[in-house]
């Protein structure tokens, strides 16, 4: 109305009728009138507010990307800005984002991927036949032969089938089902999505979902986005974080107290035949996170999927318990955190269920095609006789023996330090070392309103550099605390980091001593 005034007033409105008869200039002139009659009004309050948002995204915590990581964010914009500090760069421990650290990619997956963003480069001699093989598979499955098309909701099919032939080689052919084949947004879609189905209820038959502890975040801020009930159960510290199901079933009696436990999580399996054995007596529906079934560090140690063991049981058991099982191109050695690509597969999943998840997954229309991709090649490497076989196999197992390398280092270094003890890392790419924090120093946490550990890892990064995650993000004893880094920067870097942590650990101490 005032803009139409306006115009009126500027001779821009011609003289023509309205809809209702009267001139639009005479409209306007009435509007203006009623404007400047009508006493102004103050703001209206806004709609959406913290005291009307949906609680349970406010309930939401990811401790991986939380405070401390934001604090890291300010002191960088103040180190481009020329501020000075004690250090000359903010070193992002806080996550396992592998290339960001200075990981190559693996070759072949660069090259495919490339091929299927721009086909016109499988006439160029630059690229390997094999590549331009898989390049053309995956480009002939996509709709108008073109990486930029939807998906089926469920993921390309030949891409599925890729997968399930993967997970038959790696199971000692036990078969799998590219029906049973769900491709995802990374690991943490499927954990998310899977989740998403199962939680129902109320009160005390409000769904309950055991998770390990210390855990993966996403489990926790998927557990409380969809209200459901965490039930914690703790892992066996003083024997390198063992699962132990004694301590299992007392976790899953106490919270049949309150809600319906219906799911276990699995991150760190421990013995998978127990684990299954005790799934299936007590009713549970697993969750098997197998992200880092190639991070594996301990010679002694080797990787048995869940799926794998489940089937050496028997009939009884792999005809029964049903199963979801997680695997991402983020870890292992590929690295590809930013394709986000992934995979999950189920076992026993009721067929009526299956057709509500497809229905689920079909909202979102699909996944990004290119992480689709990317997931393709993680699960369909070169075989001996392809011409990239021998550049791949180099290149993999530089990555992966780099990785364990760094995680001896890592343990080694830690364990030199008065007041910091560090389990083996046995897989994966993280450290989860136990720190000892004086009195006067949890004095001085609860001033400034912050967990002790949290109050350690701020000072670590405004001291030092170094972005870690305090272990309460996570989970951990009463009593005990932590903090998480990982363990991907280069060697010489991570040196530096080790000893930055040393030197800040040993003056924390006399500070606070």
């Amino acid at each position: 109305m005032q803009r139409a005034a306006a115009l009126v007033r500027r001779g821009c409105c011609p003289r023509t009728l309205g809809p209702w008869g009267r001139s639009q200039s005479s409209a306007a002139t009435e509007a203006s009138a009623v404007i400047k009659v009508r006493p102004e009004r103050s703001r209206r309050e806004r709609i959406l507010t913290l005291e009307s948002m949906n609680p349970q995204v406010k309930a939401v915590e990811y401790a991986v990307r939380g405070p401390i990581v934001l604090k890291a964010g300010e002191i960088e914009l103040e180190l481009q800005r020329g501020i000075k500090k004690p250090f000359t760069e903010v070193i992002r421990a806080n996550i396992g984002d592998a290339q960001a650290m200075g990981q190559q990619p693996i070759t072949l997956l660069r090259q495919v991927m490339a091929l299927c963003t721009y086909p016109n480069l499988l006439d160029s001699p630059s690229f390997p036949e094999d590549a331009k093989k898989r390049a053309r598979r995956i480009l002939q499955a996509c709709g108008g032969n073109s990486l930029g098309s939807y998906s089926a909701s469920q993921g390309v099919n030949c891409i599925r089938e890729d997968v399930a032939a993967y997970i038959t080689r790696r199971d000692g052919f036990v078969p799998a089902d590219p029906d049973n084949i769900y491709l995802t947004t990374g690991a943490s879609d499927s954990i998310s999505t899977i989740l998403k189905i199962m939680v129902s209820g109320g009160g005390k038959s409000r769904t309950g979902v055991m998770i390990p502890i210390p855990q993966y975040p996403v489990y926790s801020a998927v557990i409380s986005e969809l209200d459901a009930n965490q039930v914690n159960y703790y892992l066996d510290e003083d024997n390198c974080w063992a699962l132990n199901v004694n301590k299992l079933r007392r976790a899953l009696q106490q919270a049949r107290e309150h809600c319906n436990p219906k799911v276990l999580c699995i991150i760190n399996p421990g013995n998978p035949t127990d684990v299954i054995h005790f799934a299936w007596e007590e009713k549970l529906f697993l969750l098997a996170d197998e992200v880092y079934q190639d991070n594996v560090y301990s010679p002694d140690c080797k990787f048995h999927s869940f799926k794998k063991v489940l089937y050496e049981m028997g009939p009884e058991y792999s005809s029964n318990v049903e199963l979801t099982s997680f695997h991402s191109t983020s870890k292992g050695y590929m690295g590809e955190c930013g394709y986000r690509g992934g995979y999950m597969e189920v076992i026993n999943l009721h067929p009526e269920i299956k057709g509500q998840l497809v229905k689920l997954l079909s909202v979102r229309l699909c996944l990004p095609v290119s992480g689709q991709a990317a997931m393709d090649i993680t699960v369909n490497p070169p075989v001996p006789g392809e011409e990239s076989f021998e550049q791949f196999s180099r290149e993999k197992e530089s990555v992966l023996g780099n990785l364990a390398k760094k995680a001896k280092l890592t343990e080694h270094m830690f364990n030199q330090v008065p007041g910091i003890h560090c389990n083996p890392l046995m897989g994966a790419m993280y450290a989860f070392p136990r720190i000892f924090i004086p009195a006067k120093a949890m004095e001085a946490a609860q001033a400034h309103k912050m967990a002790p550990d949290m109050f350690y890892c701020m000072k670590l990064l405004e001291e030092m550099g170094i972005c870690a995650v305090p272990g309460s993000g996570f989970g951990q004893r009463e009593g005990t605390y932590h903090f998480r880094m990982t363990i991907l920067p280069l060697v010489e870097k991570l040196k530096t980091v080790l000893q930055k942590v040393k030197d800040f650990h040993i003056k924390f101490l006399e500070k606070y001593a």
